[in-house]
């Protein structure tokens, strides 16, 4: 097996090799084919490596988008059937894996610590969408791609955050506590969000945007929360290998989708627009990290609240553009955000994950449990 990953490692360098040809020749319009296989490649390559393993479904997300940008047409329709229908339903499939993956317990988790959570789900709603309505008003953006930067900012967190939260040595009982809550609140605050903070750029139908985020959230997580309990320990291989799957190719569908929808307004704004997403996103770590801090969370708590406040869940945030009918400026900035938002949480969790653990006192995590 080792050998197969050598030869896409092998690949990976011929096509940079290729890459940079091209772009001394300045011949970027045929670079397409080329930048898609080194992104596939490198993703199965680096498989190999124990670092860098994790990045896999990363690199295959930068292959779809590059696919996306440079043949838009593929993802538009087939035949006379628009793909851009297929987000709503990929959005309810990922909740629905959300719910298989959940139970009361996460629920009950409020009651053991009601403090962290509160703290935590009040800091995601406040921090968030303040940050992407100061990013977006002063981006100088147009007026729905700028509200799109406030829709990330006010959606629930994603499930990619209790992993984040694993791998950073964060408590992840409370980590999935805070996403289980947000995501189910969304319904009400996400919309009241969107209509104090965006709706003099976009118009907001508040009681349209509640029942959307209903049917999207709340509906597939209680089916798949009913399918857990029923099916417990009967169907551990669908709820572990398959739905997870199911989910990774659901979110590269509904980016590729939008992405070749807004490759337009990408081609004349992406740069400025990644820097905005990426700097929301960064702001979200450090202002909720600082949050823990000033009530005094432990440090394992800090880095929870950190990751739970700067990752969002994407996914949603462009199913809601989608139903607003803006998929193609409302959603490029959800878009962007979720693959960032991994990059950079990753990077986040490696590098917490090699250091200690200490409370706000100074003390070792692991001197004080002695």
């Amino acid at each position: 097996m080792k050998i197969v990953y050598q030869i896409f490692m092998v690949v990976a360098t011929l096509m940079l090799t290729i890459l940079l040809v091209s772009g001394i020749r300045g011949d970027f319009a045929s670079a397409g084919p080329y930048l898609v296989v080194f992104f596939f490649a490198v993703g199965i390559a680096i498989r190999i490596i124990d670092g860098l393993k994790g990045y896999t479904y990363t690199f295959l997300i930068f292959a779809a988008v590059a696919l996306s940008m440079y043949y838009p047409s593929c993802f538009d329709k087939i035949g006379d059937f628009k793909l851009s229908a297929l987000i709503t339903p990929c959005i309810q499939l990922i909740m629905f894996g959300m719910g298989t993956s959940m139970s009361t317990k996460d629920f009950a988790g409020v009651l053991k610590e009601p403090k962290g959570v509160f703290i935590g789900v009040v800091s995601h709603f406040m921090i968030m969408p303040l940050m992407g309505f100061l990013l977006a008003t002063s981006s100088g953006l147009s007026d729905e791609i700028a509200a799109g930067i406030i829709l990330i900012g006010c959606s629930p967190n994603g499930m990619a955050s209790n992993v984040i939260s694993y791998l950073a040595k964060a408590n992840l009982a409370l980590s999935i506590t805070i996403t289980a809550v947000s995501t189910m609140l969304a319904p009400l605050v996400t919309p009241l969000l969107m209509k104090l903070l965006a709706g003099a750029l976009v118009h907001i139908d508040t009681l349209d945007m509640m029942w959307d985020i209903f049917k999207m959230v709340i509906i597939p997580i209680g089916a798949g929360l009913l399918f857990n309990k029923l099916l417990k320990g009967r169907a551990t291989w669908i709820i572990e290998k398959v739905m997870p799957k199911i989910s990774m190719f659901g979110i590269m569908l509904i980016i590729v989708i939008i992405t070749s929808a807004g490759r337009e307004s990408l081609l004349s704004i992406g740069g400025k627009l990644l820097l905005i997403v990426l700097a929301h996103n960064l702001f979200g770590y450090f202002f909720g990290y600082w949050t823990g801090r000033l009530f005094r969370m432990n440090e394992r708590d800090c880095r929870t609240m950190a990751i739970e406040v700067g990752m969002q869940n994407g996914g949603l945030a462009s199913g809601i553009a989608k139903e607003m009918g803006k998929m193609a400026t409302v959603g490029l900035a959800p878009a962007i955000f979720g693959p960032l938002m991994n990059i950079t949480g990753s990077i986040l969790a490696s590098w917490w994950h090699k250091k200690p653990i200490e409370d706000v006192s100074g003390y070792h995590h692991n001197e004080r449990s002695k």
